[in-house]
């Protein structure tokens, strides 16, 4: 595997953990474990699809990125 499997797959690990985690009640869409796991997985699963220059992951893993970014942000304004 090269680095930028690695990288991809380091980015959807952490994009599956905190699916799992929710899905089992351990962690809420509102947490902060939540969202810094979507932030940073999607971050950096789109620096994966940056360096296999694949747009439509690109596109979506940065949408992610910025969505959650507006999340975290949302979390923080309400502490």
């Amino acid at each position: 595997m090269t680095i930028t499997d690695w990288t991809g797959f380091i980015g959807v690990t952490l994009l599956l953990i905190a699916f799992f985690l929710n899905l089992k009640n351990i962690i809420t869409k509102e947490s902060l474990a939540y969202l810094l796991l979507n932030l940073i997985g999607a971050g950096i699963a789109c620096l994966a699809s940056v360096l296999l220059d694949y747009w439509p992951f690109i596109i979506l893993e940065g949408c992610w990125t910025i969505v959650s970014l507006y999340g975290l942000m949302n979390y923080l304004k309400a502490k």
